[in-house]
């Protein structure tokens, strides 16, 4: 199994954007989740730099400026879905990337604040 470490990049991004309101609080995140293609275009007019930013996850061996470097995407590439970060959270519990798991968590906790959502 890979190990992960916590993309503080992405994190960061991820609550500028929720502090900036650019967020889906209800989407389909498995037809919203950007695709090979959708990855590609957008690295085709944006930097690796620009993409790891939407990953908060960077594996652990993988060479930087490669797909295979970042996971746990959590947008769809221009703005923060609230199911996309559910998943990351589910998934990063099952396979117990606690690092990742505790960030989604808090970027949850931020986006339903925010969205006035928590109570």
């Amino acid at each position: 199994m890979a190990s992960y470490t916590l993309n503080q990049a992405a994190f960061d991004h991820a609550v500028e954007l929720i502090e900036r309101r650019q967020y889906v609080l209800r989407s389909d995140w498995g037809e919203r989740q950007p695709r090979a293609r959708e990855q590609n275009r957008f690295l085709a007019s944006h930097s690796w730099e620009e993409y790891a930013a939407w990953h908060l996850g960077l594996t652990e061996g993988a060479a930087d400026e490669t797909k295979a470097r970042y996971a746990f995407v959590y947008g769809d590439l221009r703005r923060v879905h609230r199911t996309g970060i559910i998943a990351v959270h589910f998934r990063a519990a099952e396979w117990r990337h606690k690092a990742i798991e505790l960030a989604a968590h808090e970027l949850l906790q931020v986006l339903d604040k925010k969205a006035g959502i928590a109570r």
